[in-house]
């Protein structure tokens, strides 16, 4: 998924360029079915583009209000007031994220597609849609998250004993930059995807 995502971000990249140059020349029909069946694939990689896009923001405006919650908010309603804050993100991630998907999905095949055709010769866009399709590159692909996660877990078990003791001293710095009590060292290790 990530190597279709990779190709997808390079893709739209490109795109300024490639209609800066005018229209392409007529495709033929069978260029234009290879063109469709690499979009196909692409679909998984709009799903990450769509949350990412939709996350990101969501993400920095939930570090803007930290400091204010903390400069702004009593103490007592401050875990009040936060979890109100991520009910508003979530609602926000879940009406958001369905809308830019939806519009990606439409988007694709007039930009995408264009440049795909315009920068691929047809045995080119047989080549992709071979590596594509092929058994191999589909198990690879589906063992992205095992990969990942197994990546995760020994990461995490041989880094724990050099970052915890680091996250535990960053933790004692920012509560006292803040002026409150450090909190139990909950949040030691890095996390687990």
């Amino acid at each position: 998924m990530r190597i279709r995502l990779i190709l997808a971000a390079a893709l739209v990249a490109a795109l300024p360029a490639a209609f800066a140059q005018g229209p392409a020349p007529a495709s033929s029909p069978a260029k234009k079915e290879l063109v469709q069946k690499i979009l196909g694939f692409q679909q998984a990689g709009v799903e990450v583009l769509a949350r990412q896009l939709v996350e990101a923001p969501a993400a920095r405006l939930l570090q803007q209000a930290g400091p204010a919650l903390q400069q702004r908010v009593a103490a007592d309603k401050r875990e009040a007031v936060a979890q109100e804050i991520q009910a508003d993100v979530k609602k926000y991630v879940d009406e958001s994220v369905p809308i830019v998907r939806e519009r990606a999905l439409k988007l694709m095949p007039v930009t995408i597609g264009p440049l795909l055709e315009e920068k691929f010769s047809e045995d080119e866009l047989k080549q992709i849609v071979a590596v594509l399709e092929s058994p191999a590159y589909r198990k690879f692909n589906q063992l992205g998250n095992e990969m990942q996660r197994a990546l995760g877990e020994k990461l995490v078990a041989e880094t724990r004993a050099t970052i915890e003791p680091k996250m535990q001293s960053l933790q004692q710095s920012v509560a006292k930059r803040l002026g409150v009590a450090p909190a139990a060292s909950s949040a030691s290790a890095p996390k687990k995807k």
